[in-house]
């Protein structure tokens, strides 16, 4: 056990080039990506029980003021920021496949692994936890406005539907990730919560292989598209990133920052996958799994603006 724990450590210390390694390893193993998609949901609850362990109850709650805080940044990245690129999309009459996947990008809450990734780049997993939650929860209705402004989308009904789905796997990780730490964990060592860590990481380096399951056969048959894509994936994750920490500089404190900035750009577009049909999601995997790049490289090369902004 001594030996597991200090290992996980261990892979704790090299978080980062760990993702690297699932990024490559999704490239490089097309196989191995198509074998593990059909796993996708119970990684993806995996990883929601390991940063619920992670963070523990009293500290993902919050005070009232940071859970208003979250509200308003939830209307501002789900329901203000679709709404702009759907209005704006549909004034230039671009209907192209990006456009839908820019649209549900920005409608998408965050991914399951933001609080993961906010850990790796330094910061406070628990307002991306909340951010998690709460944009999930809220996501039946703010899709409502994006979708009626973008009719190349599908009816928001069926996303109700995933969203209910998501909400529940969210609950039952937490419910089983706090009922353990209230068990064993009340106030965990260092050693532990890096420990912790270590296991995070190796989940995201699993995870992201069966979410790339697109890629190598792109890299092999089209890679023009490809390359076009990934460039578009990284203007939107990095843009959305950087744009979010300049702009909530004045509004929120240097602590939840990273976390604020990282949900931002790294949104669950997956999520869409099961409730949209196969005629609107069908072009946009291309893009889905360029997405998993810059959100995979976001602590390492987003990492050391996020530290050095809790520093100052």
């Amino acid at each position: 056990m001594d030996m597991l724990a200090a290992l996980l450590r261990l892979c704790a210390r090299h978080g980062r080039l760990i993702l690297i390694a699932g990024l490559v390893a999704g490239v490089a193993l097309p196989d191995l990506a198509a074998a593990l998609k059909p796993f996708l949901p119970e990684m993806v609850a995996l990883l929601l029980f390991i940063a619920a362990l992670r963070v523990g109850p009293r500290q993902a709650a919050g005070s009232l003021r940071d859970m208003r805080m979250s509200l308003a940044i939830i209307a501002l990245y789900q329901i203000a920021l679709p709404c702009l690129l759907a209005f704006t999309f549909g004034v230039a009459g671009f209907t192209a496949s990006l456009a839908s996947a820019l649209v549900l990008m920005a409608a998408a809450p965050s991914i399951a692994g933001s609080p993961n990734l906010t850990l790796l780049a330094g910061g406070d997993p628990a307002p991306a936890l909340r951010l998690m939650i709460i944009g999930t929860a809220f996501l039946p209705l703010t899709v409502i406005p994006a979708f009626w402004l973008s009719p190349i989308l599908a009816s928001p009904g069926d996303i109700a539907v995933a969203s209910v789905r998501l909400m529940a796997l969210i609950a039952f990780a937490a419910i089983a990730a706090f009922a353990l730490r209230r068990a064993l964990l009340r106030d965990p060592s260092l050693p532990a919560l890096q420990a912790i860590d270590g296991l995070s990481a190796l989940a995201m380096a699993v995870v992201v292989i069966g979410l790339m399951s697109a890629i190598g056969p792109a890299l092999r048959e089209q890679p023009g598209e490809l390359a076009t894509t990934l460039i578009f994936a990284f203007i939107a994750n990095f843009g959305l990133q950087i744009v979010a920490w300049l702009g909530l500089k004045r509004f929120s404190p240097a602590a939840d920052l990273p976390a604020q900035a990282i949900v931002a750009g790294n949104r669950n577009i997956a999520l869409f996958l099961a409730a949209l049909p196969a005629a609107t999601t069908d072009p946009i995997l291309l893009f889905i799994g360029c997405y998993q790049i810059p959100m995979y490289l976001t602590p390492l090369l987003l990492g050391r603006l996020y530290r050095r902004g809790q520093a100052d």
